[in-house]
């Protein structure tokens, strides 16, 4: 019978991420130079982009009453290893010439904006993998992602800004399929310790509130000058009509005719994902909060209707409901802009010419589903070995398997 005790992590996790910080560090030394041009122009966005994957991020999947320490230290964990990692490979497929990868501000930026994919994929199995199965599917995600954008970039002659919208699909297809690896029967019955207290929800709305603010930047961050100041209008407008959605659609379909404070949380998001990739293109407002009412509406009816069909039916336990906050707006989103551009351009003397841009982007779409759902279940097939001495189910989302409680709170 398996211990219900969590295996000691005091030798492996150490010895994995000074393995792998040794390892860049290497890889610095021997390829990477710093790029001397200034770019320190973008440094606002920067740290718009920077506060909201680590404040954001972290405090959005603070939900669970005994897995807040987890939920956002090891959110700064795989953040700290995934860009390193991030600037490497995106070096190395993007930037490398004459032997030497040149880095910049810019470089640090593209990496962050990355992470959002592992993050993600980790609010599907929050609670469930210990902190080296975390970092061992930050690897593998950020090697894939990158690769995708490369593929994309590169084959399909997508554009750079359009490949990094693909961040949210493919996390959370990544993160849905290891999810399939990791279920457990006694899932598809909702754990006490995965429940909710009142001051854990409201320190995930508190993510939410900064996600919401800094969606226009992170949208527009890559988008160059001429087209920068309409793609936030756009990001700013869907991402509100988004919130109205899902403050009517939340009401509207609770049995007793409240809101829903996790639904609230998530769906008010669906407008950035789903405008991310035609906030550029789209010149009329009311497109804009058009998509993001939609992307809004299917978010909440995703979460009444369909998530308990990933759990019981496919056996799919998708602890922060990524796949109604990020999977079905980003596919909606990608959809929307594939239509719309053919739309804008039809009857066109170069009607040919974005009839084979829409293409290649149904392309990339298609190949960033496809490599995520087959990089997932690969990934999960392997996070399920002994090797990275998983905790018993008795202790999932638990702060205490892996954090230091000097004293335990009266109703921790």
């Amino acid at each position: 019978m398996a211990s219900k005790y969590p295996p000691s992590l005091r030798i492996h996790l150490p010895a994995l991420i000074l393995v792998y910080e040794t390892c860049f560090i290497l890889i610095f030394y021997f390829f990477v130079l710093y790029d001397r041009e200034r770019d320190l122009d973008i440094y606002p966005a920067f740290q718009d982009v920077s506060v909201m994957v680590c404040f954001g991020f972290g405090f959005f999947l603070a939900f669970l009453r005994r897995y807040s320490f987890s939920s956002t230290g090891f959110g700064l964990l795989l953040t700290a290893l995934g860009v390193q990692w991030a600037v490497i490979m995106d070096g190395f497929l993007f930037h490398f010439s004459h032997g030497k990868v040149k880095i910049s501000l810019q470089s640090i930026l593209t990496a962050i904006m990355s992470i959002p994919t592992v993050l993600i994929s980790a609010g599907a199995v929050l609670g469930k993998a210990n902190p080296i199965q975390l970092i061992f599917m930050a690897m593998m995600e950020v090697t894939i992602f990158t690769t995708n954008r490369w593929i994309a970039v590169g084959i399909l002659q997508v554009p750079n800004h359009l490949s990094m919208m693909y961040v949210h699909v493919f996390g959370t297809y990544f993160g849905l399929m290891i999810a399939w690896w990791l279920y457990h029967p006694s899932l598809s019955q909702k754990a006490e310790k995965e429940n909710t207290k009142p001051v854990s929800r409201l320190f995930a709305m508190l993510g939410t509130l900064f996600l919401w603010m800094f969606w226009p930047s992170f949208n527009s961050v890559l988008i160059d000058v001429g087209h920068k100041s309409v793609t936030i209008y756009n990001t700013y407008f869907a991402i509100a009509s988004s919130t109205v959605a899902a403050f009517a659609l939340s009401v509207a379909t609770n049995k007793d005719g409240k809101f829903s404070m996790a639904q609230i949380h998530n769906a008010t998001l669906a407008g950035g994902v789903a405008i991310g990739f035609s906030a550029s293109s789209i010149q009329q407002p009311w497109i804009a909060m058009t998509l993001g009412l939609l992307a809004g509406s299917i978010s909440i009816l995703g979460s009444v209707f369909l998530q308990k069909c990933l759990n019981t039916s496919l056996r799919i336990h998708d602890t922060c409901g990524v796949h109604t906050t990020f999977g079905l707006p980003s596919l909606f989103g990608g959809i929307a802009h594939i239509i719309l551009t053919l739309a804008d351009h039809w009857g066109s003397s170069n009607q040919s010419h974005w009839g084979y841009m829409a293409l290649m982007e149904l392309g990339a779409l298609s190949l960033s589903i496809v490599l995520s759902l087959v990089a997932g279940l690969v990934t999960g097939f392997l996070l399920v070995s002994k090797l990275w001495k998983a905790s018993h189910v008795t202790k999932y989302f638990d702060d205490q398997a892996y954090w230091e409680f000097p004293h335990l709170a009266i109703g921790y």
